[in-house]
Protein backbone atom coordinates (compact mmCIF):
# COMPACT_ATOMS: atom_id res chain seq x y z
CA UNK A 1 0.00 0.00 0.00
CA UNK A 2 1.57 2.99 -1.18
CA UNK A 3 1.07 6.31 1.01
CA UNK A 4 1.13 9.85 -0.71
CA UNK A 5 4.45 11.59 0.68
CA UNK A 6 3.51 14.81 2.66
CA UNK A 7 5.92 17.51 3.11
CA UNK A 8 7.32 17.60 6.10
CA UNK A 9 7.33 21.07 7.33
CA UNK A 10 11.01 21.75 7.01
CA UNK A 11 10.87 21.07 3.68
CA UNK A 12 8.41 23.92 2.47
CA UNK A 13 9.86 25.74 -0.02
CA UNK A 14 11.79 28.58 0.89
CA UNK A 15 12.61 26.92 4.08
CA UNK A 16 15.63 26.48 3.34
CA UNK A 17 19.33 28.19 4.68
CA UNK A 18 22.55 28.03 3.18
CA UNK A 19 25.26 26.10 4.33
CA UNK A 20 28.18 27.97 5.65
CA UNK A 21 30.86 25.52 4.70
CA UNK A 22 29.33 23.69 1.53
CA UNK A 23 27.37 26.81 -0.17
CA UNK A 24 24.57 24.42 -0.45
CA UNK A 25 20.32 24.76 0.72
CA UNK A 26 20.06 22.53 3.92
CA UNK A 27 16.21 22.39 5.44
CA UNK A 28 15.63 24.70 8.33
CA UNK A 29 13.60 24.14 10.95
CA UNK A 30 13.14 27.77 12.11
CA UNK A 31 10.73 30.01 9.76
CA UNK A 32 11.03 32.86 11.84
CA UNK A 33 15.08 32.87 10.90
CA UNK A 34 14.31 31.91 7.31
CA UNK A 35 12.25 34.65 6.72
CA UNK A 36 14.54 37.26 8.36
CA UNK A 37 17.43 35.66 6.85
CA UNK A 38 15.34 36.47 3.60
CA UNK A 39 14.36 39.71 3.93
CA UNK A 40 17.54 40.95 5.01
CA UNK A 41 18.71 39.85 1.84
CA UNK A 42 16.89 41.83 -0.08
CA UNK A 43 17.66 45.60 -1.43
CA UNK A 44 14.04 46.84 -1.02
CA UNK A 45 10.87 44.55 0.10
CA UNK A 46 9.38 45.28 -2.83
CA UNK A 47 12.49 42.50 -4.27
CA UNK A 48 10.91 39.97 -2.00
CA UNK A 49 9.64 37.29 -4.50
CA UNK A 50 5.79 37.16 -4.14
CA UNK A 51 5.59 33.21 -4.47
CA UNK A 52 8.51 33.19 -1.65
CA UNK A 53 6.37 35.46 0.46
CA UNK A 54 2.87 33.36 0.16
CA UNK A 55 5.16 29.94 0.82
CA UNK A 56 6.57 31.84 3.93
CA UNK A 57 3.41 33.40 5.31
CA UNK A 58 2.17 29.54 4.74
CA UNK A 59 4.44 28.10 7.05
CA UNK A 60 4.60 31.54 9.51
CA UNK A 61 0.74 31.54 9.96
CA UNK A 62 0.62 27.98 11.77
CA UNK A 63 3.56 28.11 13.45
CA UNK A 64 2.14 31.86 15.22
CA UNK A 65 -1.15 29.75 15.73
CA UNK A 66 0.94 27.06 17.55
CA UNK A 67 2.62 29.65 19.61
CA UNK A 68 -1.25 30.94 20.82
CA UNK A 69 -0.88 34.09 19.14
CA UNK A 70 -4.14 35.81 18.70
CA UNK A 71 -5.05 38.42 15.99
CA UNK A 72 -6.40 41.05 18.82
CA UNK A 73 -2.46 41.11 20.61
CA UNK A 74 -1.76 43.01 17.38
CA UNK A 75 -4.35 44.73 16.43
CA UNK A 76 -3.09 48.14 17.09
CA UNK A 77 -0.39 47.01 14.79
CA UNK A 78 -2.64 45.82 12.24
CA UNK A 79 -4.93 49.10 12.59
CA UNK A 80 -2.14 51.20 11.97
CA UNK A 81 -0.92 49.80 8.79
CA UNK A 82 -4.47 50.00 7.43
CA UNK A 83 -4.78 53.55 8.42
CA UNK A 84 -1.16 54.16 6.74
CA UNK A 85 -2.87 52.11 3.89
CA UNK A 86 -5.74 54.30 3.41
CA UNK A 87 -3.01 57.67 4.00
CA UNK A 88 -1.09 56.72 1.05
CA UNK A 89 -3.96 56.20 -1.03
CA UNK A 90 -5.78 59.35 -0.40
CA UNK A 91 -2.13 61.04 -0.27
CA UNK A 92 -0.17 59.34 -3.04
CA UNK A 93 3.61 59.78 -1.61
CA UNK A 94 5.31 57.44 0.17
CA UNK A 95 7.12 60.31 1.94
CA UNK A 96 3.94 61.17 3.45
CA UNK A 97 4.07 58.08 5.73
CA UNK A 98 7.32 57.37 6.10
CA UNK A 99 7.44 58.34 9.29
CA UNK A 100 4.26 56.45 10.60
CA UNK A 101 5.67 53.29 8.74
CA UNK A 102 8.76 53.35 11.01
CA UNK A 103 6.81 53.66 14.06
CA UNK A 104 5.12 50.98 13.64
CA UNK A 105 7.89 49.11 15.05
CA UNK A 106 7.55 50.23 18.63
CA UNK A 107 3.76 49.33 18.02
CA UNK A 108 5.08 45.54 17.60
CA UNK A 109 8.00 45.61 20.77
CA UNK A 110 4.42 46.85 23.04
CA UNK A 111 2.64 43.98 21.68
CA UNK A 112 5.95 41.60 22.38
CA UNK A 113 6.77 42.85 25.65
CA UNK A 114 2.62 42.45 26.49
CA UNK A 115 2.29 38.88 24.79
CA UNK A 116 5.76 36.35 24.22
CA UNK A 117 3.36 35.00 20.87
CA UNK A 118 3.44 38.21 19.47
CA UNK A 119 7.00 38.11 19.56
CA UNK A 120 8.09 35.99 16.40
CA UNK A 121 5.48 38.32 14.00
CA UNK A 122 7.75 41.24 15.56
CA UNK A 123 10.68 39.86 14.52
CA UNK A 124 9.57 39.59 11.14
CA UNK A 125 7.89 42.88 10.76
CA UNK A 126 10.50 45.00 12.49
CA UNK A 127 13.04 43.81 9.46
CA UNK A 128 10.46 44.01 7.26
CA UNK A 129 9.87 48.15 7.91
CA UNK A 130 13.46 48.38 7.73
CA UNK A 131 13.21 47.58 4.50
CA UNK A 132 10.49 49.76 3.37
CA UNK A 133 11.32 52.89 1.60
CA UNK A 134 9.12 53.08 -1.44
CA UNK A 135 5.18 53.13 -1.93
CA UNK A 136 6.15 49.39 -3.54
CA UNK A 137 8.13 48.27 -0.70
CA UNK A 138 4.79 49.50 1.51
CA UNK A 139 2.55 47.70 -0.63
CA UNK A 140 4.63 44.35 -0.15
CA UNK A 141 5.07 45.34 3.39
CA UNK A 142 0.83 44.88 3.22
CA UNK A 143 0.84 41.75 1.64
CA UNK A 144 3.52 40.08 4.25
CA UNK A 145 1.47 40.59 7.06
CA UNK A 146 -1.95 40.14 5.08
CA UNK A 147 -0.67 36.88 4.36
CA UNK A 148 0.36 35.60 7.22
CA UNK A 149 -3.02 36.43 9.15
CA UNK A 150 -4.39 35.38 6.08
CA UNK A 151 -2.77 31.75 6.82
CA UNK A 152 -2.83 32.00 10.72
CA UNK A 153 -6.94 32.79 10.43
CA UNK A 154 -7.03 29.72 7.83
CA UNK A 155 -5.04 27.38 10.80
CA UNK A 156 -7.42 28.08 13.32
CA UNK A 157 -6.30 31.41 15.05
CA UNK A 158 -8.57 34.20 16.55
Amino acid sequence: MNQPIRPQPNSLPGNTKQSTTSGKMIPSNNIVEDIIITIKGLKGLQAYPIRDLVNHAAAFGPYLKQQRLETNQVRKFLDAVNRLKADLTEKGEFSAIETEVVLLKPKLAYAAARQRAAKPLGDVMSVAIDKVESTEDFERLVQLIESIIAYHKAEGGK
